[in-house]
């Protein structure tokens, strides 16, 4: 529990961060550079969708 103050503000921010940590896990090992870019870009369009971002 480092730096949380209790066990529900860690639960809340776990319930959040793993969804969205889970985008950016890819199996690395079994793909080459490009296609881990390619995979890497589209994960982070995404993010910026669900965030709410405008891409300039």
């Amino acid at each position: 529990m480092k730096g949380f103050k209790s066990p529900r503000h860690l639960q809340r921010f776990v319930s959040i961060h793993d969804p969205i940590a889970n985008l950016f896990q890819l199996p690395r090992h079994e793909m080459t550079s490009a296609e881990f870019r390619d995979l890497r870009q589209a994960a982070l369009n995404l993010w910026w969708t669900i965030a709410g971002v405008e891409l300039a």
